[in-house]
Order: C-alpha cells, then sequence, then structure tokens
C-alpha cells in the first residue's frame, strides 16, 4: 500500500512540474512575441522619414535571414505562416502611388534610397500578424508627401 502511495506521490509531483513548466515557458513565449511585435507596432500611424524606413528594411530582411525564410528566383521573401516579415512601400511614381516590396529597395541599394528618400515622410498605415504565432507578418509604409 505504501509503494501505491509513493509511486502515485511521484506522479503526482511529475505532473505538477511539467504543467508548471509548460506555463512558464508559454509565458516567456508571448512576452517575446510582445517584445519582438513592439519593434515595429511603435509605427503604427506614425510618421518617420525614409532613413527610419531603410533601417527597418534592413532589419527585416536580416530577421527573414536569420529565421531561414526561403526566397523565390526573384530573390523575395516567400512569406510563411510563423516569423516571416514583409515590408511594403507605397511611393509616389509621377501623381499615383505604387508598390515596392522591401527586397526591391535592398537590390536597388539602401544607401540609394536613403539619398533619394531620406527627408520624404512616410506612414505606417498597416500592420498584418500571422495568425499561428500572432507575429508581425507584414508593414505597409506609404508616402505621404510627393
Amino acid at each position: 500500500m505504501k509503494k501505491t502511495m509513493i509511486v502515485f506521490s511521484i506522479i503526482l509531483v511529475c505532473m505538477i512540474i511539467t504543467i508548471c513548466a509548460s506555463i512558464i515557458q508559454n509565458k516567456q513565449n508571448i512576452a517575446s512575441i510582445y517584445k519582438e511585435n513592439a519593434q515595429y507596432e511603435q509605427y503604427k500611424d506614425k510618421t518617420v522619414f525614409g532613413t527610419e524606413v531603410a533601417t527597418l528594411i534592413n532589419k527585416a530582411i536580416n530577421q527573414n535571414l536569420k529565421n531561414s525564410i526561403q526566397q523565390d528566383e526573384k530573390g523575395l521573401f516567400i512569406p510563411n505562416h510563423t516569423n516571416s516579415l514583409k515590408i511594403e512601400l507605397k511611393l509616389f511614381n509621377e501623381e499615383e502611388l505604387k508598390t515596392y516590396q522591401m527586397e526591391t529597395i535592398q537590390k536597388l541599394g539602401t544607401e540609394q534610397f536613403v539619398k533619394n528618400f531620406n527627408l520624404v515622410s512616410f506612414k505606417c498605415t498597416k500592420i498584418e500578424y500571422h495568425k499561428q504565432t500572432q507575429k508581425v507578418a507584414k508593414i505597409v509604409f506609404e508616402q505621404i508627401e510627393k
């Protein structure tokens, strides 16, 4: 009888430890997601200059490379459902806004982008999230002046 109680107690303690560890890990994951998202959410509905946008493009590309996000034959990152990040820019092309991907800006040279758009104002108009992880998936910046 004592052996049964001891075995039962050991199993119960192991279950409690496993549940507690799982809860702690989950809280750490959520805190990590909030911290990562906060880097980008601070720009929502805010106006920034082109230099800041260039910095965010470099940060997003580095994050995608770190997370081993696949690229297509054109060099565009292929969005996944967990941790990919895209930045789109809507720039004035004559009288209309045209959308450019962050990879296009990088290929043309972020230095050249900064040279041409460093004092141009952009507004973060949209942030989308991954459904599975709730991490930021896409950010859209729109040029607000010609």
